[in-house]
Order: C-alpha cells, then sequence, then structure tokens
C-alpha cells in the first residue's frame, strides 16, 4: 500500500494480516472456515438465545449478482456481529464472504486490536479507515477495495451510514448519514440492503451473562430488522459527485429509520408476551444444521 506518512511497524503487520485475511483466496478462505467453524458456534451458544431476527426469511429469496452492501446504525461494537450471526443461521445463501470496514484505531495501530480482530472476526474487521487527514491516500485505497469487493457476487460489506455509534440516551434517535457510504455504493453498484438493531451493550461479559436470565426474551432481547433491497436506481444514473453521494447515504438512512419503528413495535409485543417462546425468528430455535447445508 503506499501512505502520506509512514506507517508504524504495528500497522504494517496489521494491513499484512488484513490483506492477508481478505485478499489471498487461502486466507479468505481460512478467515470463512474459522467464523463459520469456531465463531459462530460460541456466539450462537452465547447470546442467539436472545436475538429475534426479523425478516432473514425475505432475505434467504433474494439471488444478486453483485456484492451486498449491508447498510445499519450502529449503537454497539457489536451489532454487525449479531446481524452477522443472523446470516448465517438463516441461512442467507449469498453472504458467504464477510468484511466490515472499521476505523483504524485500536484495531490497525494497537496489538491488542489485532489480537482481537483476529480472534473475535478472523480478520473481517477489513479494510481500514484512517482518521489523519494526512492518511487520505490509504483512504482512497481502502474505498477502492470496498468497491472491488462489493462487485463480486457473494460478498458482503457492512457498513454504518452514521459514520459513528450513536452514544445518546435514545436508540432510535439516529445520527445523520454521511456521504462515504453513499459514495461506494455508486461507485460500486451493489444490492442495498438496510438494517435495524437494538438491544445490545458493549460489555460482553454482560451481554453474555443476560443471556441466561429470564429477561433474555424480555426487556434484554436483541432485535433486528432486515428490510428489502433498496431502490436507488435513479441515482445509479447520475453522474457521481459529493452531493450524489449525501442523497444516496440519506435514502439509505430513510429506510433504516423504517425499519426502526418496525423494531419498537416488535419490543412492544416481545414485552408484551405476545410473540412465543417458540417464534422461529428467535434465533435460537433454528437449526444448527442449516449452516452446513449452503453451498460453499
Amino acid at each position: 500500500m503506499a501512505q502520506d506518512t509512514p506507517l508504524t511497524r504495528v500497522e504494517k503487520l496489521a494491513l499484512r494480516f488484513g490483506e492477508f485475511a481478505n485478499e489471498d483466496p487461502r486466507g479468505k478462505w481460512l478467515q470463512t472456515q474459522f467464523l463459520r467453524g469456531f465463531s459462530y458456534v460460541w456466539v450462537r451458544a452465547a447470546i442467539a438465545r436472545r436475538i429475534l431476527a426479523h425478516g432473514v426469511e425475505d432475505l434467504m429469496t433474494l439471488r444478486p449478482t453483485t456484492g451486498v452492501m449491508l447498510v445499519a446504525n450502529h449503537r454497539s461494537f457489536f451489532d454487525s456481529y449479531c446481524m452477522l450471526l443472523a446470516c448465517y443461521m438463516g441461512p442467507v445463501p449469498w453472504s458467504k464472504s464477510l468484511q466490515f470496514p472499521v476505523r483504524s484505531n485500536f484495531f490497525y495501530d494497537k496489538p491488542l486490536g489485532i489480537v482481537i480482530n483476529a480472534a473475535i472476526a478472523g480478520g473481517a474487521m477489513y479494510p481500514p479507515i484512517f482518521r489523519q487527514a494526512e492518511r487520505r491516500q490509504l483512504n482512497d485505497e481502502a474505498l477502492d477495495r470496498m468497491v472491488e469487493i462489493l462487485q463480486r457476487p457473494g460478498s458482503v460489506l457492512g457498513m454504518h451510514p452514521e459514520g459513528t455509534r450513536g452514544k445518546g440516551p435514545d436508540p432510535y434517535q439516529l445520527l445523520p448519514a454521511q456521504p462515504g457510504v453513499g459514495k461506494v455504493a455508486l461507485l460500486a453498484k451493489p444490492m442495498v440492503i438496510p438494517a435495524f438493531i437494538n438491544g445490545l451493550g458493549n460489555n460482553v461479559v454482560e451481554d453474555i451473562r443476560v443471556n441466561f436470565t429470564k429477561e433474555a426474551r424480555r426487556s434484554k432481547a436483541i432485535i433486528s430488522v432486515f428490510g428489502p433491497p433498496v431502490d436507488y436506481e435513479d441515482l445509479k444514473a447520475e453522474k457521481p459527485r459529493p452531493t450524489l453521494y449525501k442523497k444516496a447515504a440519506d435514502r439509505f438512512m430513510a429506510e433504516v429509520k423504517k425499519l426502526a419503528e418496525i423494531e419498537r413495535g416488535l419490543r412492544s409485543d416481545v414485552m408484551a408476551g405476545k410473540i412465543s417462546e417458540e417464534d422461529p425468528r428467535w434465533l435460537e430455535n433454528r437449526g444448527v444444521s442449516k449452516l452446513y447445508a449452503r453451498e460453499g
């Protein structure tokens, strides 16, 4: 990778690992086996009882001819992980290769960040986005890689239109959409699927503990809602430009907000006991064997 300023030794190591895990066919194969055979298994055991996934059945019927961009709100560091679990438990046939762009700080500039990326996601938190203005060259290259990923059928790229985590007290109060997600979409032209997730925290130990309490399927439920593909054909037909990127991002965010209202209704039903323990939308009720029935 070319860059405007030298990378530290840790950053070089992290980038080499990320490139191997995501760009090298051997590394990607190892990553996929790790996610399916290890990450999926322990995350399912640790938290699946709490997760209600609405809309997964509809995702299973889709047959995208390009990569898929999954655009979702961002409240917890582990949002994407739970959505990954929902896609794998479907199983959703097009979720074969997963990447989640992440800010470079910590995951790409600290040794512990490299370890966590490897141990939790198999290196799928990639490519890194750098905050420093002098690293713009690296970010341009990261954007090019995201576009390449989304042009490959079977690839899923998870992005947050908000650009950062919402830290306010109201999970339904979303931050303004940033143009970056619109730019990637209009350059790559993937299928864009919106999602909204709520109920997950940032304390891994506490989130796992709650999974084994009576509140797991009531006040502590994690509810994710997946919507139909966003129609942005009219925007694809226009010449790419910054104002259009923002317009696309706003459209994606508008769909996420619609799903937030669906989630609010589902949460009300969960709290009122209107959704039974046997409902197939609870991920724990889905058979593990389905995971291995997919192609690839």
